[in-house]
């Protein structure tokens, strides 16, 4: 059975032609109404249940540990150069809040795992670059020719500015025939002693084992 649609306290034109038609209403559209209401309130409940906070709870619960961890540092620090003396409890209390303040403000805490593998794999990795490294300057150090090329070479690391590009250009320049001469649009400069030598590749690698051993965000 067809149904008329009608339009309360409104009135169409003279001259226009209403050629829309009502479909016939099931049974169960109230059921059907009640049943997505239900859906949207439970979807909207959940929504803010307080999910989007936990981002905020998780870095506040890794800055309360990593502010325990360094109090406790701090304090085997104090027992260690001042020794145990209970007069000096108000003293010890003073300096290990101020220095954990202090390193924490200074010295972000980061929510990036460590993994130990990871962390010997750089090593031995560093050690690699290192031997080779030495005995390749040694060689050309002793050659009559000296054959060097030495220049400049640009890396684009991929670590942010801060305490993560300090470390890496610290170890990289521990390698030899290469030092860190400086920073332009997100490059860090290195002058090589042979820039026809795999520098690139070889701080490519030095960066992803550093970034799986300390930096695994």
């Amino acid at each position: 059975m067809d149904l008329k649609l009608q339009i309360p306290n409104a009135t169409l034109p003279s001259g226009s032609v209403l050629i829309k038609q009502a479909e016939p209403v099931p049974p169960d559209a109230p059921k059907l109404g009640n049943a997505m209401r239900r859906r949207s309130r439970a979807s909207s409940m959940s929504e803010y249940s307080g999910r989007p906070d936990e981002p905020a709870r998780n870095a506040s619960r890794v800055r309360w540990s990593s502010a325990a961890l360094r109090a406790a540092g701090f304090g085997c620090l104090w027992l260690v150069l001042a020794g145990a003396q209970v007069g000096d409890i108000p003293a010890a209390v003073a300096a290990v809040v101020a220095a954990t303040w202090t390193s924490l403000y200074f010295l972000e805490p980061s929510s990036a795992r460590r993994s130990l593998p990871a962390v010997a794999r750089l090593v031995l990795l560093f050690l690699y670059h290192s031997v080779v490294a030495g005995l390749d300057v040694a060689g050309r150090a002793l050659n009559p020719r000296l054959p060097l090329h030495p220049g400049f070479l640009a890396y684009p690391t991929q670590l942010s500015r801060g305490v993560r590009q300090n470390v890496f250009t610290t170890l990289t320049s521990l390698l030899p025939g290469t030092v860190p001469a400086g920073e332009e649009s997100g490059h860090i400069i290195y002058h090589c002693l042979d820039i026809t030598q795999p520098v690139l590749a070889d701080l490519a690698a030095e960066e992803a084992a550093l970034v799986r051993a300390l930096y695994n965000d």
